[in-house]
């Protein structure tokens, strides 16, 4: 008996699979929110020089630039007389005395002026809480390989709440910055444990849909980001309305029950017993639970006891040479949809549109662009998906370069488009490394796929610096990257309708299964050659 024929007499799809993906779904809402509050807290106004004190009370001119639009950075040493036209030349300094923003909206960009010479450190926000999410994905692998998917889960969304919280109360930039890497950490937490949680209470053919539904309420919480942030124009409030709900959560995790998986290879088999036995009179199958035994449950899962007594890390991912082959793959795959989905999710100031309307299309595409997937991955499978998912994103951003900044509806329309399919890849990615990984170095491997996506997206802000140089430098960069990324996906397995690996002797043995699978009919083939006989004549 295996643990999926287990699971379906304690009740592989009853209430408590659908009370289960809903706990787990629902803070995936506030993590959209996190993910992308800088959006709205650290939106850039129109600026311009504050006058000095001494400035005369007439018309305030300041310096054009090369647009032929005023300078933002720059104004006339001493304040020219008002009856003088506007492009007058002079000496220039520094907005010495601050800036001007028009603008309600209060942010952390005119908190902090991080305007002009100090608009770098913007990025530098956003890239500190990528990199949160960076250290967070070993972090927390590691630590729920050792005490388990549950506690580390709660625990993550208590340190969610707390220094969510704590950055809507910093007295400054440097504190707001290590919150919002501690905001980073807690994230990785929670992502690593939904998903591993996710797969391994479900059934197989319930895997796609159950994952394509936690997808479903981050696209939501974009919508409510939105709707939040043109309520809530103050960034401290905003901050701390998107932290607080993830201490109910940390309450509400409670009920979510341990990985079984994980409770037997931590040789935990009456917790195992017991928990199966709660959720099969959860599904109204009471009796099918008291008749399971420790005996059985070891007997199902011995695989997984016996590797238990090896010890497994990021070593074994690059000693075997499927699991290498797979982890580079995976690897390409995740930076470059972390990479290009953070420069257009982060990039909605950039296309000259009202940004609460773009958020919500942003979040809007996700819904055709998620159940489009989800049928892909179910019929034709995870690799195609994958693949054709990756390329089409790298195509819209390039071809964004070849699009003049006065067509903004079709600028829109290709980020939007490219969005969708990079929504799409995260979603894919989420369930098809968590199938291609056996449960030995499943976390391992998914922590380790989390960090690649977090250096895309810690890089993504950065590689914008360098459209100073040219404008389509970023894009290319971007759109590059993708295509390589969806290259790389066709070199994988694919996993469509296959049970969940649990050593990595169940990896070797189906690669070596695909293997003699294609050989067969090329053996097939060649047997039915019929070769010439010696010294007849081709009758051509």
């Amino acid at each position: 008996m295996t643990f999926s024929e287990i699971l379906d007499r304690v009740g592989s799809m009853g209430p408590f699979q659908y009370l289960h993906v809903t706990l787990l779904a629902i803070p995936v809402l506030g993590i959209a929110n996190h993910n992308l509050l800088q959006i709205f807290t650290a939106t850039t106004p129109a600026h311009q020089c504050r006058p000095p004190p001494n400035a005369s009370t007439g018309p305030w001119v300041l310096p054009l630039g090369p647009d032929g639009k005023p300078e933002k950075c720059l104004r006339f040493m001493h304040l020219p007389n008002a009856s003088l036209p506007n492009d007058t030349q002079g000496a220039t300094e520094p907005c010495l005395n601050g800036w001007i923003y028009n603008s309600t909206r209060d942010t952390i960009v005119t908190e902090w002026d991080l305007v002009c010479s100090s608009k770098k450190l913007k990025e530098m926000a956003q890239s500190i809480f990528m990199a949160g999410i960076l250290v967070g994905g070993p972090v927390f692998g590691e630590l729920s390989d050792r005490f388990g998917r549950k506690p580390i889960l709660t625990w993550s969304y208590l340190l969610l709440a707390v220094s969510g919280s704590g950055a809507a109360f910093s007295p400054s930039l440097l504190v707001y910055m290590i919150f919002r890497f501690l905001c980073g950490c807690s994230i990785s937490g929670i992502s690593l444990s939904t998903v591993i949680l996710n797969v391994e209470w479900v059934p197989t053919w319930m895997r796609a849909i159950s994952s394509t539904t936690i997808g479903y309420c981050y696209t939501t919480g974009q919508f409510v980001l939105s709707g939040l942030a043109y309520a809530i124009p103050q960034w401290r409030w905003l901050q701390l309305t998107t932290s607080v709900p993830f201490f109910i959560f940390s309450l509400l995790s409670w009920w979510v029950p341990e990985s079984i998986r994980w409770l037997v290879l931590s040789g935990k088999f009456s917790k195992a017993l017991k928990t199966l036995q709660r959720v099969a009179t959860f599904n109204g199958k009471k009796e099918e639970g008291e008749k399971l035994t420790i005996e059985e449950l070891k007997y199902s899962l011995q695989k997984d006891i016996a590797s238990a007594k090896v010890k497994y890390g990021l070593s074994d991912l690059f000693r075997v040479s499927i699991l290498r082959h797979m982890t580079l793959c995976l690897s390409l795959a995740w930076f470059s949809t972390g990479f290009a989905y953070y420069s257009l999710a982060m990039g909605v100031e950039e296309f000259g549109v009202n940004i609460y309307i773009l958020q919500i299309i942003f979040g809007g595409v996700d819904i055709p662009a998620k159940f489009i997937t989800i049928l892909s991955i179910s019929y034709l499978g995870r690799r195609i998906t994958q693949g054709f998912l990756l390329l089409l994103a790298g195509g819209a951003i390039l071809a964004l370069i070849f699009v003049s900044s006065e067509m903004t509806l079709v600028k829109t329309a290709l980020a939007v488009f490219g969005k969708g399919c990079l929504s799409g890849s995260f979603s894919c990615l989420f369930l098809y490394t968590s199938e291609l990984y056996p449960t030995v170095l499943r976390q391992t491997g998914m922590g380790i796929s989390n960090v690649w996506a977090r250096v895309g997206s810690m890089i993504a802000p950065l590689v914008k610096i360098t459209g100073e140089v040219h404008l389509f430098i970023p894009n290319v960069i971007y759109g590059i990257s993708a295509l390589l990324g969806g290259s790389a996906a066709f070199f994988l397995p694919e996993t469509l309708n296959q049970p969940l690996p649990e050593t990595i002797e169940d990896i070797q043995n189906r690669h070596q299964q695909v293997k003699k699978t294609k050989q067969e009919p090329e053996a097939e083939k060649a047997s039915q050659t019929i070769p010439l006989k010696t010294g007849v004549s081709d009758p051509s």
